[in-house]
């Protein structure tokens, strides 16, 4: 029997970043931590359940880098965590796009775990 393909283009890494994240159109900041993260993407926990396709304002604490960096990503998957009530959402977000001064600190951090944890 064969395996299923991955879809996935770049290795997620099981690392826990602390982040903040705006909803487009509202003005509470919200705070969470990663469970995974890729070139392309997050995926994060959210006491809320937040509406696939929006827009998130995004800053993320990157290990020694001396400042969060900031992006701007789509909802692109939500997905209760159990049936209860108040279970948590689980959330998969795709980078739009980084600030111009973040990309060479998130580019780097990103080397530095394929670099670390390598390629499967």
């Amino acid at each position: 029997m064969r395996k299923p393909e991955e879809r996935r283009k770049f290795t997620r890494y099981a690392i826990p970043l602390k982040m903040a994240y705006i909803v487009d159109g509202e003005n509470l900041v919200y705070k969470s931590t990663t469970k995974n993260i890729s070139s392309l993407g997050i995926s994060f926990e959210s006491i809320k359940k937040l509406p696939e396709g929006a827009d998130l304002e995004l800053k993320l604490e990157i290990p020694k880098a001396p400042n969060p960096v900031h992006a701007i990503g789509k909802l692109v998957w939500v997905r209760k965590q159990t049936l209860e009530d108040s279970a948590p959402f689980d959330i998969g977000l795709e980078f739009q796009r980084i600030e111009e001064d973040n990309k060479n600190t998130f580019l780097k951090f990103m080397c530095d775990l394929a670099y670390k944890y390598g390629h499967k």
